[in-house]
């Protein structure tokens, strides 16, 4: 009986010690893996004139000039985040200048870009007078109508003679690759419809920073400049501009990495 007894208090306290033990973690649970988080770095600050990194800031460049031809310019998409473009300085340059961004544009918000006043202003000084002209800066096609001279007399010849005949037109400039304005062209058939006015002996292009495929090519900055020489009959008035725009060029240069 005694060791019965015995064995009974052994058992006895066996079970007050499993009782008493600290339950284990199963060793089939995976613990989770700790969360890693990455620092975001700051947005760099950018300017809100040109719409550029402030340290790409390209608001020292410009140099106003006020055309006496309006000038529309329609750009593309995929143009607006190039940091080479040069449109976004012309704008600044040309006070009154408008800037539409699309590639397929509404058939009234194109009409009304093309031919109504941009400003209230705009259609009080016109009075009703000055109806607008609406020139396609582009090559001319076989077929293609001439820009058209918004004489007295109603004719047409390929560009205008003088200032007079100038404040009636507004020039439209397509911002985008060759391929890209071909695709404008051929989404937008208002503006297919546009008389053309062409460069006449344009100048070598002085755009080192992005490749032509032709010399005579030149950018959306150079070729509206040469088109109001040519309305306008005075290429000392866009000399400013020319100089900007080398300035323009020169920074973008100092960008690319030593060879």
């Amino acid at each position: 009986m005694k060791n019965d007894r015995s064995m009974v208090g052994a058992g006895l306290a066996s079970r007050r010690m499993r009782r008493q033990a600290p339950k284990r973690a199963p060793m089939n649970r995976k613990e989770a893996p700790p969360i890693m988080t990455e620092s975001v770095p700051p947005r760099r600050s950018t300017c809100e004139r040109c719409r550029r990194p402030q340290s790409a800031c390209i608001c020292h460049w410009i140099s106003p000039v006020s055309s006496i031809a309006e000038v529309l310019i329609l750009q593309h998409p995929l143009e607006t985040s190039q940091a080479k473009g040069s449109a976004r300085l012309l704008h600044l340059c040309l006070p009154g200048c408008r800037l539409a961004v699309g590639e397929a544009f509404e058939e009234a918000e194109l009409a009304n870009l093309l031919h109504e006043p941009w400003s209230r202003e705009d259609n009080d000084r016109d009075s009703g007078d000055m109806v607008r002209h609406p020139v396609l800066l582009y090559p001319e096609t076989p077929g293609q109508m001439a820009a058209p001279d918004p004489g007295a007399n109603g004719s047409e010849v390929a560009a205008p003679a003088g200032p007079r005949q100038a404040r009636r037109l507004r020039l439209v400039v397509l911002d985008a690759t060759w391929r890209k304005s071909r695709k404008m062209l051929y989404l937008n058939p208002a503006l297919q419809a546009l008389p053309r006015l062409a460069l006449q002996d344009p100048p070598l292009s002085r755009y080192h920073v992005r490749k032509a495929h032709l010399p005579h090519q030149l950018s959306t900055f150079e070729a509206t400049c040469q088109a109001l020489i040519q309305l306008e009959h005075d290429a000392g008035k866009y000399q400013p501009l020319q100089q900007a725009f080398d300035g323009f060029v020169s920074q973008q240069l100092n960008y690319r990495p030593a060879s």
